[in-house]
């Protein structure tokens, strides 16, 4: 068994170190980009899941400054990641006729945090949801 010769212009090796150089920022890049589309589509759901609770918060009410109220208290419980929703949650309610069988549209808009993000340069987006919650038909007009 001899040893095995090496010769001075054997560069094995330097093709797996360029390779390295090279692919190492695209993989970081793309490791980036599948967060940055992870934390749309989870702050897409979020905000449509708190549009829904606040539209349903709404409709509890009596009058429709307290429908205000309770709406934007539960989009703010709803929305605590910072990621998120960077900034809060901006709610507007709308609606038609606040009386049993009247519509409430709720509208929840938020803005994900973007910053952390930065080797991607991402676009800063709103992302908004609104929901439609029916008052009770059966609602006591005595009770509080």
């Amino acid at each position: 068994m001899g040893a095995a010769v090496i010769s001075a212009d054997d560069d094995r090796g330097s093709g797996d170190a360029l390779g390295l150089v090279l692919m190492f920022p695209v993989m970081m890049g793309l490791a980036v980009l599948i967060l940055f589309l992870g934390r749309q589509v989870d702050t897409r759901s979020q905000v449509q899941a708190a549009a829904d609770a606040a539209a349903q918060s709404a409709v509890l009410q009596r009058e429709p400054g307290a429908a205000l109220a309770a709406a934007s208290r539960t989009a703010a419980a709803m929305l605590t990641d910072a990621t998120a929703c960077a900034g809060g949650a901006r709610v507007a309610i709308s609606a038609d006729a606040w009386q049993a069988g009247g519509r409430v549209t709720v509208t929840v808009a938020c803005t994900p945090a973007v910053d952390d993000l930065a080797l991607i340069r991402p676009p800063a987006r709103t992302f908004t949801a609104s929901s439609i919650a029916l008052i009770d038909l059966h609602r006591a007009p005595w009770l509080p």
